[in-house]
């Protein structure tokens, strides 16, 4: 339950970031936020990347910019389904989609430890080190 509340909340305080930083995107109320943000990291999880498998071909064409398309399309899909939450247009769900991408990929790079420090992940404590020797 742990790793999911803390994806949730990284993922909270991207929609937070991107309804500030972006004049298109309107939460009214904190619960607003919340629901959106939990419909957006289960739709990432399952809806995601079957429609990133559907348009390979696009993403491979347009040498991965149609992401941002996707991510686009599935921001006003939470629009639509969130009473409150509001994606004015496209191009404020593109931008937006980018900003929340940003910040979640900062955000996720750091998580916690057993001692309870943040600690960025490619130092976690449960990494084993290779047993190598340097041949010069």
């Amino acid at each position: 339950m742990g790793p999911f509340l803390i994806r949730w909340m990284v993922t909270t305080i991207a929609v937070f970031a991107a309804e500030r930083l972006i004049p298109g995107i309107h939460c009214p109320t904190f619960a607003t936020l919340l629901g959106a943000s939990l419909l957006l990291g289960i739709i990432n999880a399952f809806v995601r990347p079957v429609l990133l498998l559907l348009s390979l071909p696009f993403i491979i064409v347009t040498l991965g910019m149609s992401i941002f398309v996707v991510n686009a399309l599935l921001l006003l899909f939470v629009a639509m389904i969130v009473p409150g939450f509001q994606v004015d247009g496209f191009w404020s769900a593109l931008f937006g989609s980018i900003v929340i991408s940003v910040v979640s990929i900062v955000l996720s790079s750091f998580f916690r430890a057993s001692d309870g420090r943040l600690r960025p992940i490619t130092h976690h404590p449960s990494m084993k080190k290779a047993n190598a020797r340097l041949v010069e």
